[in-house]
């Protein structure tokens, strides 16, 4: 829905700390907040608030009559009432409670997660002939990789709004010859994929692919996960389509890619969040960092929203953030001292 102009909604409730999660959630999601408060607040101010939404936290509706009253008197809007109280912050069942809100507040209000359309991608694009970014150097501890063999490391690359110039900056400044393969997971119109994978390897040793039934996952490979339906790998480390749709409100669901390769490299898979309303990733994150994965998260200032990375981020299981170049810079050392620890020899020239 880019372009379009921010819903508001109005937020009533009788505890203030439901009324601040419930404002923190809508924020999250690109609505603002018309009004906050109890129904004594509201039923003295001065002027009727006038939201696209009354969003209603109330311990007992039964104790409130003359509210309901007061608003079906005063408001055309549509009332969504009986919302489940929300958990304490950063907890997966918060997270889950945020989903759940988003799925009422979509069906009332349409779509409301804001994607980069073509124009925003097409900014992206550096003309025929422009210089080239300055790259990172690849240390000489990393030795040749052999692209004849599936990728031992996956990372999984989650991003939304916002994510593409992010996503960008980090391919640009990789080295070639990383010993590592990426996945990457993207809310995005599927009519504007073509356009991605233009703008991202231009400059970058890494091409975006899309996945065909049956591929591996090699170092140096950029596998774009389809929006339409789901992906997994099998137990020969083949990706494979699957039957049905992504869960959840976007394609593809970042969590649920993160499960999907997690459930064949193990520890050996990893992730880094990026730029992205919500708070996809949210969940399957702490999972995977309880089994040994690393999890990174672009810091807040660098993106162009915040919301995902810092959804993960407060899960505490994120072991770094930084900007795209900075996390460029992270995944060369620590590709770099794992070599190290493995005792793998220099390489030699030819």
């Amino acid at each position: 829905m880019t372009g379009k102009d921010r819903q508001g909604v109005a937020i009533l409730s009788d505890c203030p700390l439901q009324r601040g999660r419930l404002q923190e959630a809508t924020g999250k999601f690109g609505l603002t907040t018309t009004f906050i408060g109890d129904s004594e607040r509201l039923m003295g101010w001065p002027t009727m608030p006038e939201p696209d939404l009354w969003l209603l936290s109330l311990k007992d509706e039964a104790d409130h009559p003359a509210l309901f009253d007061y608003l079906l008197e005063r408001t055309d809007a549509p009332i969504l009432f009986g919302l489940d109280p929300a958990p304490d912050s950063g907890s997966t069942e918060y997270f889950r409670w945020e989903r759940r809100l988003l799925a009422k507040l979509e069906k009332q209000l349409g779509p409301l997660e804001q994607l980069d359309d073509s124009g925003s991608l097409e900014a992206l694009d550096e003309p025929e002939g422009s210089a080239a970014p300055q790259r990172l150097q690849r240390p000489h501890w990393i030795p040749s990789v052999d692209r004849s063999q599936p990728a031992e490391e996956v990372w999984m690359l989650g991003a939304s709004l916002g994510g593409p110039a992010a996503i960008k900056a980090f391919l640009d400044q990789l080295p070639e010859d990383l010993p590592v393969g990426f996945v990457y997971a993207q809310h995005i119109d599927d009519h504007f994929t073509d356009v991605l994978g233009r703008v991202l390897g231009r400059h970058a040793h890494y091409s975006l692919k899309s996945p065909e039934p049956g591929d591996r996952i090699y170092p140096g490979d950029v596998v774009l996960m389809p929006v339409e339906n789901e992906w997994m790998v099998d137990r020969e480390g083949r990706l494979q389509p699957k039957d049905n749709d992504w869960p959840g409100p976007y394609g593809p669901s970042i969590d649920q890619v993160l499960l999907n390769m997690a459930d064949y490299y193990g520890a050996r898979c990893h992730a880094i969040l990026f730029s992205g309303m919500g708070n996809d990733g949210a969940i399957a994150a702490p999972l995977l960092r309880a089994f040994g994965s690393r999890i990174w998260v672009q810091e807040s200032a660098s993106c162009g929203n915040s919301s995902m990375p810092d959804s993960v981020a407060a899960t505490g299981c994120a072991s770094f953030a930084g900007t795209p170049g900075e996390l460029a810079r992270q995944l060369v050392q620590t590709i770099e001292e794992s070599c190290l620890l493995r005792g793998r020899p220099p390489q030699t020239s030819a």
